[in-house]
């Protein structure tokens, strides 16, 4: 969706890289000429698990770095704010410590069921940097007063979103050819469209608590065979394409015994501070985002995604 005139003048671009002090420090400086407290949307950072083992340094830069070079820019300028919210991941949370088994909350059916009161037990670099920063935002919120929180996210999916994640690669790869490749099949996700996760990052600078760390997400999961079949099966209904095969790819599995086995949330705490729910289905989100694929070829053709 193309944005109005309008808003188009009321946005101030400041080019610069998150993992440099200077940069960050020339953006947060420009708040001090805000009539209303500010708010902080911590969004930036690298993202994709396979890339952080093959490239963990820039990672940690990238997300622990800059969330601390933009806690103490605000702390030194002097920047009151109303809120600072981090993008969290759901890949904190990792896999079930057997030590702590008495810690955690399962499903009827035996599966594990993420929330606030779940240990961490990060599985990647980029997990850990992740929650590194997570505690970074606790300690500037604790130690300095900064309305820093966290919101840990479930697997948003969407329009945009790099084709190397697993719902773009499997709708790229779909798109033009006859065989999909996927990694481990029966890791299962808790997919969450893209929007529902855009209002999750608005209610909780809006309605959450300073030092907490939210989980949201749609809650409920879906191994990721289930997902490319799924995928598959709404393709075919809109005519974007014809009978696909799934195939197993080693090559797409993460390193050693690392895989995150089941990630899905229980979002009821977050939904009972904020308000917040998801609003729309699967089937919906995964429908506009094959109508964005088919439509933005140039946007996403030259990036890497394992076709």
């Amino acid at each position: 969706m193309a944005l109005s005139p309008e808003i188009l003048s009321s946005i101030t671009v400041h080019w610069g890289n998150l993992a440099d002090q200077y940069s960050v420090r020339r953006a947060v400086q420009a708040l001090k000429n805000s009539d209303l407290k500010p708010v902080i949307f911590h969004l930036g950072g690298q993202s994709h698990v396979a890339e952080s083992w093959d490239r963990p340094v820039e990672t940690f830069e990238v997300n622990t770095m800059s969330t601390l070079y933009l806690l103490r820019a605000i702390l030194d300028e002097g920047i009151e704010l109303m809120s600072f919210d981090l993008a969290g991941t759901s890949e904190e949370f990792g896999n079930v410590d057997e030590t702590m088994r008495s810690a955690y909350q399962f499903s009827d059916a035996g599966g594990v069921i993420w929330s606030e009161a779940s240990p961490l037990n990060p599985q990647s670099p980029y997990a850990t940097s992740k929650v590194a920063a997570d505690f970074l935002c606790r300690n500037y919120s604790t130690g300095y007063g900064i309305p820093a929180l966290t919101t840990r996210m479930f697997n948003n999916f969407g329009p945009r979103q790099s084709p190397r994640f697993v719902t773009g690669t499997i709708i790229t790869q779909a798109l033009y050819g006859d065989i999909i490749r996927i990694g481990n099949t029966s890791a299962t996700r808790d997919f969450t469209y893209v929007t529902d996760g855009a209002r999750g990052h608005l209610y909780a600078a809006a309605f959450g608590q300073p030092g907490r760390s939210y989980a949201l997400g749609y809650g409920e999961e879906i191994s990721v065979l289930d997902w490319a079949r799924l995928i598959i099966e709404i393709g075919q209904q809109m005519g974007a394409w014809r009978e696909k095969e799934l195939r197993v790819d080693p090559a797409r599995e993460r390193p050693g015994e690392s895989e995150v086995h089941r990630l899905g949330v229980d979002y009821r705490t977050f939904s009972k501070e904020t308000g917040w729910k998801p609003m729309i289905s699967r089937e919906e989100g995964i429908r506009r985002t094959i109508e964005y694929f088919q439509a933005n070829e140039v946007a996403w053709r030259s990036i890497t995604h394992g076709r």
